[in-house]
């Protein structure tokens, strides 16, 4: 039984996608829960703004050399090795291991050294005995990517061989690591548990998979050598998506360090909401993305252009089909989706009020959150890791300018922040300047994603969007029929049950949920999208 399951592989790309949507399903759940746990022992204060302020360094190195280098372009560059020959491919297998294993412990013992200078540009407006905790949490969370590193190693053989069932599991058990850190580490060592349970998830990602790549045939061999061709040409291929990933994070430390100067628990704040709308693109977006780039990859690497895209516009019209209607609800029930998850313990009706606001702004992204993955894997595909770079860099300049502007309108009477209010129903409140980070990035995702998708199609000149416009015809007539039914069931729900307790707010929202997805799938059916069908079709097989 073990070994079937350390040997399952998938077959389509939709399959894969469902899988890995279950997995993200799951981990995401247990994300929920860990933000639910975080929320009620911390509250949205000044100790979880130290731990996701500390989390950034980390996760920068993390996001530029495991997601901009390794995770993203070894996978094209290993398939086509080990086309030609499969000893060639695990050989550069273990040389991608050791050199970037050593490549991280290299960055991230300098930048340990340098760690209480970054927190001080990091968060600004942190007294130094915050910061001091800071620095501290961010030195022990450096290990995370070191052994995150040789886990995408991994993750990449596993992809390459369809094996996603094991992959899938990785994230969940990262989670379930962070989790046992706060229950059980955290009563123990303070707010420094969190960090410790952040090393345990890392750790957890890492075991499971090796049992499946040995599998695989991967066998450990004591290979470093710098002047491998592969490996160059992986370095070569990486820098701009280094660059593109550096921008990134970047970015998300300028909105940290905003958001240091605003109210307390600004940080928490808009993290928690992040994480909440990050939710369907994990599950779909990233699945998707995931999914389809090693067939993707195979299909241009063997000069199949027709088979490249007939995927490629199936996933596009799967993830619009999916994440439309599930941006509309989180809009529609983003109080509710606060209060439920969030609303315990320390965390209060201001901080549950500001974040449902935050999400709700969010939610007008997602859509374009959900697809840039898949974009920029596309374009991974062809090699060219040049232009999504190039693109999420003016997105993000422009993200940090619409930042800094609507934080500072947001912080007067205006016709602007007058509208807002009303729209999200923040009346009573003085300081809303944090809603101006969701917004702005929210707005800065909807432009990248357009630039992506125009540039792709000037580079694939055969690329279509006539059936993407056909499907994305009954998607909207289906999401606002669902809409409409899910805004009055709301209303119609709350005259029924008492909606200043867990359950009356969950019979709510479950209820106006429940029906309003029925109603979306239901028509999606009668209008014959073709979107639905494909997915059925994988599920029954």
């Amino acid at each position: 039984m073990i070994n079937r399951i350390f040997n399952s592989q998938t077959k389509t790309i939709t399959f894969a996608a469902i899988l890995l949507g279950f997995s993200a399903l799951g981990s995401r759940i247990l994300g929920l829960i860990r933000d639910r746990l975080l929320a009620g022992s911390f509250g949205a204060g000044p100790e979880l703004d130290i731990y996701f302020a500390a989390f950034r360094i980390p996760d920068f190195v993390y996001g530029i050399l495991i997601i901009g280098g390794i995770s993203s372009v070894f996978l094209p560059v290993f398939s086509e090795y080990f086309r030609k020959e499969q000893s060639e491919g695990w050989q550069l297998a273990n040389n991608v291991l050791h050199v970037f294993f050593a490549l991280l412990i290299l960055v991230s013992g300098i930048l340990i050294i340098f760690t209480p200078w970054i927190i001080k540009l990091i968060a600004p407006g942190f007294t130094e005995e915050q910061r001091a905790l800071t620095v501290v949490l961010s030195r022990i969370m450096f290990l995370s990517p070191i052994i995150l590193g040789l886990s995408s190693v991994f993750s990449s053989v596993l992809h390459y061989f369809n094996r996603f069932l094991i992959y899938s599991l990785a994230p969940i058990l990262y989670n379930i690591g962070i989790i046992l850190g706060i229950l059980f580490f955290v009563p123990v060592f303070g707010l420094l548990g969190l960090a410790y349970g952040v090393i345990l998830g890392a750790l957890l990602h890492l075991i499971i998979q090796i049992p499946a790549v040995w599998i695989s045939g991967f066998r450990w061999r004591p290979i470093f050598n710098f002047k491998q061709e592969g490996l160059i040409q992986i370095f070569r291929l990486m820098i701009p998506r280094t660059i593109g990933q550096a921008s990134y994070h970047i970015n998300l430390i300028v909105i940290t360090a905003i958001a240091s100067t605003l109210a307390a628990g600004s940080i928490a704040i808009f993290n928690f909401s992040y994480n909440l709308q990050y939710f369907p693109i994990g599950l779909i977006g990233i699945s998707f993305a995931l999914a389809s780039f090693p067939t993707l990859s195979r299909a241009w690497a063997e000069g199949n252009k027709e088979k490249f895209l007939s995927d490629f516009s199936l996933a596009f019209r799967q993830i619009l089909f999916l994440v439309i209607p599930a941006s509309i609800l989180i809009f529609l029930l983003r109080a509710q989706i606060v209060r439920l998850i969030l609303g315990t313990g320390q965390f209060g009706w201001l901080e549950t009020r500001l974040t449902a606001a935050s999400l709700g702004l969010f939610a007008l992204g997602i859509f374009a959150a959900s697809l840039i993955p898949f974009l920029s894997r596309a374009f991974f595909s062809l090699k060219d890791t040049k232009t999504p770079v190039i693109i999420g860099m003016v997105s993000i300049s422009l993200n940090v300018f619409l930042s800094l502007f609507f934080v500072w309108i947001l912080r007067f009477e205006n016709v602007f922040s007058g509208f807002v209010i009303n729209i999200l129903k923040l009346e009573s409140i003085q300081e809303i300047a944090v809603i101006g980070l969701p917004l702005a990035l929210s707005l800065s995702a909807i432009f990248q994603f357009f630039l992506l998708l125009i540039f792709l199609k000037k580079k694939i000149v055969e690329m279509s969007f006539i059936e993407v416009k056909r499907s994305l015809i009954k998607i909207f007539t289906a999401s606002l029929l669902m809409a409409v039914i899910v805004y009055f069931l709301l209303k119609i729900a709350a005259n029924f049950v008492d909606m200043q307790t867990f359950l009356g707010v969950l019979l709510q929202s479950s209820l106006a949920a429940f029906i309003g997805l029925s109603v979306y799938f239901i028509s999606a059916l009668v209008l014959g999208s073709p979107e639905i069908k494909t997915i059925l079709s994988s599920i029954k097989k």
